[in-house]
C-alpha cells in the first residue's frame, strides 16, 4: 500500500519523470529484461535448492529429525508469514484485519472447507517428498519428479476438458521415456547406494507425489474458478487446514516417538534451512512467478536438472553414466517442448491443426473462452513447471 502512495505523490510533484519513463520504452524493456532475468534465477534456485537442502539434511550422519515435524512446522511458518501480509494490506489495523478473517474463514465458511481436500494432499505430497529423496539421489529424484507434468496434464485433460497439441503429447511421451530409463539406470546400480535407501520406496513415493501433485493442482484450479480471495488468503486457509492435518499424520506415524524424544529432536541449522525454504521459498516464487512466461519457467526447470546433478556430482559424489545423461537429456528436451507457445508449436510440429498452448491454458475446442480473472486469481492458476507452491498456491 506504500508503494501505492508513493506512486501517487510522485506523480503529483513532478511530471516530468512519469513522462521521461513514458517516453523512453528501451528503458522499461531493459527493466523487464532484468525481472525476467531475477525470476529466472529464483525459479532454479528453488527449484533446485529444496531438493538438494532435503537430501543434504536426510543423510548426515547423526539423529535423524521427523519429516513429519518439519512439514508441521513449515505449514506454520507459512501460515504466519501470510497471516503478516494480510496484516499490511490491512495497514496494521487489528480490527479490519478479524472482521476480514472472520468473515473471509468462518462467515464463507463453504469455501473454506473446499480447500480441506487439496490440503489434505499436499500434505500427504510433502511427507511423500522426504520419503522419495531419502531413498533417492538428488539428480534422480528431480529428473523423476517432472512426471508432475504428464500427471497435470492427464487430470487437465480429464477433470477440466483442455486439450494437447501433438506436440505436447509428444513431449509427454519423450518425458516419460526419459524418466524410465533413469530408473532402469537407478535399478542398475548407478554408483554406490548407501544401505539404508531403498530406491524401491523412493520410486513409488515420487509416483504417489507426483499423481497427488497432477491431481490437487488441477482440482484446486477448478473449485477456484469464480472464487474470489487474494493468493495469501488461501494460502492462510491452506496453512490452517495442512497444520492440522499435519499434526494428524504426525501422530499417526510417529507419535509415540515424537513424545519421547521431542518435537524437535534432530534439528539442525541444515533442517532448519529445508524448513525455511519449504515456508518462504515458494512465496517469494510466486511473486516473481508474474514476470515469467512458459518458456522462462521451463526453462527454469531445465536448469534446475543441470543445477542438481551437478550439485549431486559435487556433495554426494553421484555419478553421471551415459544412461542417466540420456535420461536426463530427453525430460529437459521435453520439459522446453512442453513449454513452447502455441506459435512455436505449429512451426515445429509443421502440422495445419490449430496447436494448443501450455495444458493449463488450453481452451477446449467449440467452448466459449473463460471469463478473465482478476491478477489475485491469476495466480491461483496451475502451472505444472512450477514447484508444487505455486502449483497449489500453498507451498511445497
Amino acid at each position: 500500500m506504500a508503494a501505492v502512495g508513493a506512486g501517487g505523490s510522485t506523480a503529483a510533484a513532478g511530471q516530468g519523470a512519469v513522462s521521461a519513463g513514458a517516453l523512453d520504452p528501451g528503458a522499461a524493456s531493459a527493466a523487464h529484461r532484468r525481472l525476467k532475468y531475477i525470476s529466472l534465477a529464483v525459479l532454479v534456485v528453488q527449484n533446485a535448492s529444496l531438493i538438494l537442502s532435503i537430501r543434504y539434511a536426510r543423510t548426515l550422519p547423526g539423529d535423524r529429525f521427523f519429516a513429519t515435524t518439519a512439514v508441521v512446522m513449515a505449514e506454520v511458518l507459512k501460515g504466519l508469514t501470510c497471516l503478516l501480509l494480510l496484516f499490511a494490506q490491512k495497514r496494521g489495523n487489528v480490527k479490519h484485519l478479524v472482521l476480514f478473517l472472520h468473515e473471509a474463514v468462518l462467515v464463507q465458511y463453504v469455501d473454506t472447507l473446499k480447500l480441506a481436500v487439496p490440503s489434505l494432499i499436499y500434505t500427504l505430497q510433502n511427507n511423500l517428498q522426504y520419503v522419495a529423496i531419502s531413498n533417492l539421489p538428488a539428480a534422480t529424484f528431480q529428473v523423476t519428479y517432472q512426471l508432475k507434468i504428464l500427471t497435470t496434464a492427464l487430470f487437465s485433460v480429464l477433470m477440466l476438458n483442455r486439450s494437447l497439441s501433438r506436440l505436447q503429447w509428444a513431449s509427454l511421451l519423450l518425458l516419460f521415456t526419459g524418466v524410465a530409463i533413469v530408473q532402469a539406470q537407478q535399478a542398475g546400480g548407478g554408483g554406490p547406494r548407501p544401505l539404508d535407501q531403498n530406491p524401491g520406496a523412493g520410486l513409488a513415493a515420487v509416483v504417489a507425489s507426483c499423481l497427488s501433485s497432477g491431481f490437487a493442482g488441477v482440482y484446486f484450479e477448478k473449485i477456484l474458478k469464480g472464487s474470489s480471495g487474494s493468493v495469501w488468503l488461501r494460502n492462510l486457509q491452506l496453512g490452517l487446514f495442512g497444520t492440522a492435518l499435519g499434526l494428524v499424520g504426525l501422530w499417526w506415524a510417529e507419535g509415540s516417538a515424537v513424545a519421547h524424544r521431542g518435537f524437535f529432536f534432530g534439528y539442525t541449522p541444515a533442517v532448519w534451512g529445508v524448513v525455511l525454504n519449504q515456508a518462504f521459498g515458494g512465496l517469494l516464487v510466486a511473486v516473481v512467478v508474474k514476470y515469467a512466461d512458459n518458456i522462462l519457467k521451463g526453462f527454469a526447470t531445465s536448469l534446475s536438472i543441470v543445477l542438481s546433478t551437478v550439485a549431486s556430482i559435487r556433495l554426494f559424489g553421484f555419478h553421471v553414466d551415459p544412461l542417466f545423461a540420456l535420461g536426463a537429456g530427453l525430460v529437459i528436451a521435453a520439459v522446453y517442448l512442453y513449454s513452447l507457445p502455441r506459435g512455436a508449436a505449429k512451426a515445429i510440429a509443421s502440422s495445419s491443426a490449430s496447436a494448443s498452448g501450455p495444458c493449463i491454458h488450453q481452451q477446449p475446442a467449440g467452448q466459449p473462452p473463460p471469463p478473465q480473472l482478476s491478477s489475485h486469481h491469476r495466480d491461483l492458476v496451475t502451472e505444472p513447471f512450477l514447484p508444487k507452491l505455486l502449483t497449489k498456491v500453498k507451498g511445497s
